[in-house]
């Protein structure tokens, strides 16, 4: 189907739709992103109802965190031994896959947290680390407690995503123990952590493309909400949204 035929089969309306795609913590995304007084309704992108043509009415797509990417779906089916094997949902990953490609057709603003900016870098051609203490960097996971770990990254000044978020130094919070490894040749990493970790991944090439932002953080459970790590994430997501509308 043509372009400009799918453009023509969203909504029209002056109210801002967002879609999220499910997980456990499918509400704690729903809150974060509803909070904003612009967007009207979140719709809940489900694997288990496969309603991928419900992403058709949305003005922008949030990828969420959650499972392990099983390994096949970027071209390394060994890696598997490295994934958490209960935690691994390959119908999750073959419908967020086919969210992507529906949402860059239609050229929506995409948000990608923590397994979300893995499944986009893996999409575009990209390769995951499948256990980054096995790796041999820090462990990126949860702390023994269940609290998030907190480490410091760095941006990239001359970058788009630094444009954003307008700092080179911040303190975010990690509960992952998979990243990025190989980046794909449309995207390139604009933050690490302190051992190498990538942080931030962003269009190679942003002039002119539906706007991308892909971090490995959760700014929906930082503490600080105001912060240029969790608001203006949220703020410049939002306001490509709105663009959106017509």
């Amino acid at each position: 189907m043509a372009l400009t035929n799918i453009q023509s089969i969203m909504v029209k309306a002056n109210q801002m739709i967002i879609g999220v795609s499910d997980c456990s913590k499918f509400a704690n995304y729903s809150k974060w992103i509803g909070a904003c007084a612009q967007v009207a309704e979140v719709v809940k992108l489900d694997s288990e109802n496969e309603n991928i043509q419900d992403l058709k009415r949305c003005h922008g797509l949030v990828l969420t965190g959650g499972e392990d990417l099983h390994p096949r779906y970027y071209g390394m089916p060994e890696y598997y031994e490295f994934c958490y094997k209960c935690d691994v949902n390959e119908k999750r990953d073959e419908f967020e896959r086919k969210l992507l490609d529906l949402s860059q057709r239609l050229e929506l603003p995409v948000l990608g947290i923590c397994r979300g900016l893995q499944v986009v870098n893996a999409f575009f051609g990209g390769t995951l680390i499948p256990d980054i203490p096995r790796w041999g960097k820090f462990n990126h996971s949860k702390l023994e407690d269940g609290r998030d770990r907190i480490h410091s990254i760095q941006v990239d000044p001359n970058s788009w995503f630094f444009r954003i978020v307008q700092k080179e130094h911040g303190t975010v919070n990690s509960n992952h123990h998979q990243s990025a490894d190989r980046i794909s040749a449309d995207l390139v990493a604009s933050a690490f952590s302190t051992d190498g970790v990538v942080e931030a991944l962003e269009r190679k090439e942003p002039n002119g493309k539906p706007f991308l932002c892909l971090v490995q953080w959760h700014p929906e459970r930082m503490v600080d909400q105001q912060g240029n790590f969790v608001q203006n994430i949220r703020s410049s997501f939002i306001a490509a949204a709105q663009n959106r509308i017509e």
